[in-house]
């Protein structure tokens, strides 16, 4: 059966057993919902814990009938259809600068272990883990949607964000082309964008996004948050190389569309310290634009990071976590607006300050480029209801 056209599961997730290790790591409560090693290669997750909505829960265990020498096949990217009754997401967040973001996608095969979207694959019945990598949802319908919407009678123009959520420039986006096709629709009604992204692939849209841009119609933001390779491997496998999204920054602002970056997120004692040196590589390519974000643990994203800290860095688990908590009241994480993207207390001060000292040396962030709204024209194609008079 073609990739496009696998159904969606109604039962859930496999039965997580299959995938299980059998040896996973107990501490601070980690069930036993490891994934062999081999069947994750290239996978950020190392668990598969079953979504929070369900009943059961499944977790695995050693009967003795196991062979470690079994060779399976690796764990392959499959993609569901959704046919969306809605395209465009509305917020209230009120320490946030947009009010409506869209996401051509649910999971991300970028797999970034600290994902805070994560969670958000416990609705479709699979689990944050692993089957947020690997079980995707495309949103075939995501432009058509979207015409209709803009052309709605009481629709107010006003920035659009993607990548907010899952991001917009993932590998299946090469093959797909939703995001590509949202654009259209936003350049033809000339109507602002902002986009966040890990991907160089972002690069392809530059025929869109540039005369969009001169119109100040459209900004990117490259989220970087580590220049070491082998960190961003272990720890966003399928994202673009720190080098190529300082790259994409750079023809991005040769190509007239204002690319910032965004370090984001800050992990205390494993990304914090190159603070300084992201601001220094991007604004040499040429970003004029900056902001952080702390880490965010929510719900099943904390477990998650834990196992992957552990197996990564056992040596500073535990003073890395007693930063975080730290930062979070004493928990792994604090949900509060205000506090949820900057933390509290004097390590979460200490980045800050440490954030706008290397953003004044720089001379970053003096001026912000602010998108227009008052260019926007209504649709009246894509099943829109035209006037009378």
């Amino acid at each position: 059966m073609p990739r496009s056209q696998q159904p969606i599961h109604s039962d859930g997730p496999p039965p997580a057993a299959s995938l299980l290790q059998g040896d996973a790591i107990h501490a601070d409560g980690l069930g036993d919902t490891s994934v062999r090693a081999d069947l994750r290669r290239g996978r950020g997750a190392g668990l598969n814990p079953s979504s929070r909505f369900e009943p059961l829960q499944t977790i695995g265990f050693d009967d003795g009938w196991n062979d470690p020498d079994e060779i399976l096949p690796p764990l392959k990217t499959e993609v569901q259809v959704e046919w969306a009754r809605k395209i465009i997401t509305r917020n209230e967040s009120p320490d946030i600068s947009f009010d409506r973001s869209i996401n051509p996608y649910r999971g991300c095969e970028h797999g970034c272990i600290y994902c805070f979207a994560r969670p958000t694959h416990s609705y479709m019945g699979f689990s944050p883990g692993v089957d947020f990598e690997t079980r995707l949802f495309v949103k075939p319908n995501a432009a058509e949607l979207l015409e209709r919407e803009l052309g709605a009678p009481s629709y107010q123009p006003k920035v659009i964000a993607m990548g907010t959520n899952t991001d917009p420039y993932q590998p299946i986006e090469r093959e797909y082309k939703i995001t590509r096709q949202v654009l259209e629709v936003l350049a033809k009604t000339s109507h602002p964008v902002m986009i966040v992204t890990k991907s160089a692939l972002v690069t392809r849209d530059i025929d869109i996004l540039a005369p969009m841009a001169k119109q100040g119609l459209a900004k990117v933001a490259l989220s970087v948050t580590t220049l070491d390779r082998r960190l961003a491997r272990a720890m966003e496998p399928r994202a673009s190389t720190p080098q190529k999204r300082l790259e994409a920054i750079q023809q991005l602002n040769e190509a007239g569309i204002p690319a910032g970056v965004m370090v984001a997120p800050v992990i205390p004692m494993v990304t914090d310290m190159e603070i300084e040196r992201i601001l220094d590589a991007a604004f040499a390519m040429g970003a004029r634009e900056a902001g952080y974000v702390l880490l965010r643990l929510p719900l099943e994203v904390s477990e998650l990071f834990r196992d992957w800290l552990l197996r990564l860095f056992p040596d500073r688990y535990r003073h890395v976590m007693s930063l975080i908590r730290s930062m979070r009241g004493g928990k792994d994480y604090d949900a509060e607006w205000g506090k949820r993207m900057r933390g509290s207390g004097p390590y979460a001060w200490q980045i800050g300050r440490r954030f706008e000292i290397a953003s004044k040396r720089l001379g970053i962030n003096k001026s912000k480029t602010k998108l227009r709204t008052d260019l926007f024209l209504k649709p009246t194609a894509g099943g829109v209801q035209l006037s009378l008079f």
